[in-house]
């Protein structure tokens, strides 16, 4: 039975009608793009201005998340042991959310240090491990690279185990500087669909 294959050019006009549907309906949505990139230059402009504030405030929806996500574990679990399944998982895992949730709520710092020395680990590890790598290599091509970013990681996770602290503010000024590229971008992409939808 033979098998049916559309041709390229069938192909083509459907994929280029597609593109221009989706091309006019992003032109006639300009403004709700322009909102996305206003908002992100102003939470970029804050994150950058106010480093600290901002960290605290990521650490507090932190705090909400896991405080929503613990409820609905033991909701779970509560139907779980209503259909006779297992449920003291669920408990567990709720209950540690909870907790989780107030320690984040109560002591942010404490969140935000947690957070900054996970990384700091993360960095000392993947750096001992690159510079093992580079020292096993049998060919020298990139062996230094390697061992110079394998050295680079294990600074700066010594660095943020120094200073946790003020590691927590460099990376919410990157944040904020991500913020504020990407509200750029947006920006400029919803004033020049508004002058496609004009032409």
């Amino acid at each position: 039975m033979p098998s049916f294959q559309p041709s390229n050019s069938l192909l083509d006009d459907a994929i280029t009608s597609v593109s221009t549907a989706m091309s006019a309906a992003l032109a006639r949505n300009w403004w709700a793009i322009a909102i996305r990139g206003i908002l992100g230059i102003v939470f970029g402009l804050i994150a950058l201005l106010y480093p600290g504030a901002t960290i605290l405030s990521l650490a507090l929806i932190f705090s909400a998340y896991t405080l929503a996500d613990g409820v609905l574990a033991i909701v779970a679990a509560a139907y779980a042991a209503q259909r006779h399944e297992r449920w003291a998982l669920l408990v567990f895992e709720g209950l540690v959310d909870i907790a989780t949730a107030a320690i984040a709520f109560f002591w942010p710092e404490i969140t935000v240090v947690a957070f900054v020395l996970l990384l700091a680990t993360w960095a000392l590890l993947s750096g001992g491990f690159m510079l093992a790598a580079a020292f096993r290599l049998d060919v020298d091509h990139g062996r230094w690279w390697l061992a110079f970013s394998g050295l680079a990681s294990v600074a700066y996770g010594i660095l943020l185990i120094v200073a946790p602290l003020t590691g927590a503010v460099v990376l919410t000024w990157w944040l904020g500087a991500y913020a504020i590229v990407l509200g750029v971008s947006l920006a400029v992409l919803a004033f020049r669909l508004r002058e496609q939808l004009k032409s």
